[in-house]
């Protein structure tokens, strides 16, 4: 008899989880599942609930919420000395990596993909003491994912998101961030508009901003975008949707297993990870390969 947590952010993707989250208990006890539940309320709790589940023996976690509550589970598995499979629900404003992944979000698919128990070790991220299942980012708007509070994302959606970027783009006049970047595949100090460490494709909705991407290939993709002309910018974000972007001269794309970022001057420059505050440079990014188990279709 297999026992499933539910791990759950109910302020996550507009309030209406619960609903789903019921059904699928029910179809799991009728199945013989014994089940549990846990609704976080702040930040860390999905974290610390994880890393509890794991030490008490349970068989499955499911993890209900955005990329930020599937990231704090990750991170307590990480941070746990056994790797027990993970189902992801999405439910949050951004699902980048459930998006990525193709994971059901009918709670029928959902309940047959954990019952016939197919997984996938896939690859982490880890920057300085935190960990990304999808990206950690620096530079122009990468700081909105928390600026933007819970109840407004709950209301407005992706939407938040938007309304946010378009406040904060007269502020930041494209300034660019002077950066000095050292990995074995390239080493060199530029001036930065963003830059991007990818575990996966698909970032803020759009998914083919690191084309290559693979969570399991042992790698993590880099873009950095430099500093552009505004014409130049457009052509990148335009050159996005189809990929092409890493053609233009002013970026720059390879992959790497470990990298390092220093800020060049006194500037306080923060570090976006899966939408949520992760601190500030100098940082060191690097792969954990295959280090999180999950359910897959």
């Amino acid at each position: 008899m297999q026992r499933v947590k539910i791990i759950c952010n109910p302020s996550s993707g507009r309030q209406l989880i619960q609903k789903r989250i019921d059904s699928l208990c029910s179809l799991l006890i009728n199945n013989g599942y014994v089940v549990g539940k846990f609704d976080t309320e702040k930040k860390d709790d999905a974290m610390h609930e994880t890393i509890k589940t794991v030490s008490e023996g349970w068989d499955i976690i499911v993890v209900c919420g955005g990329d930020g509550t599937v990231n704090e589970v990750a991170k307590g598995i990480a941070k746990s000395n056994k790797k027990i499979p993970v189902a992801i629900l999405s439910s949050g404003t951004v699902n980048d990596f459930a998006n990525y992944m193709k994971l059901p979000k009918d709670i029928e698919g959902f309940f047959k993909m954990i019952h016939n128990g197919r997984t996938m070790n896939v690859d982490l991220g880890k920057v300085n003491d935190e960990y990304f299942i999808n990206v950690a980012a620096s530079g122009l708007l990468t700081d909105i994912g928390y600026k933007v509070s819970p109840e407004v994302k709950a209301i407005l959606g992706k939407m938040a998101y938007y309304i946010e970027g378009l406040r904060e783009i007269p502020k930041s006049r494209f300034m660019p961030i002077k950066i000095r970047f050292e990995s074995e595949e390239f080493t060199g100090d530029e001036d930065v508009l963003l830059y991007l460490i990818s575990n996966t494709s698909s970032i803020g909705g759009f998914r083919r901003i690191a084309p290559s991407a693979d969570v399991k290939d042992g790698y993590l993709d880099v873009v950095i975008i430099k500093k552009s002309e505004v014409q130049d910018l457009a052509q990148i974000f335009i050159n996005i949707f189809s990929g092409e972007h890493i053609n233009h001269p002013n970026v720059i794309y390879f992959k790497t297993k470990k990298i390092k970022a220093y800020p060049l001057n006194e500037e306080k420059i923060t570090i976006d990870v899966d939408g949520e505050y992760g601190g500030i440079l100098p940082a060191t990014y690097e792969v954990l390969p295959q280090s999180f188990k999950i359910f897959v279709p």
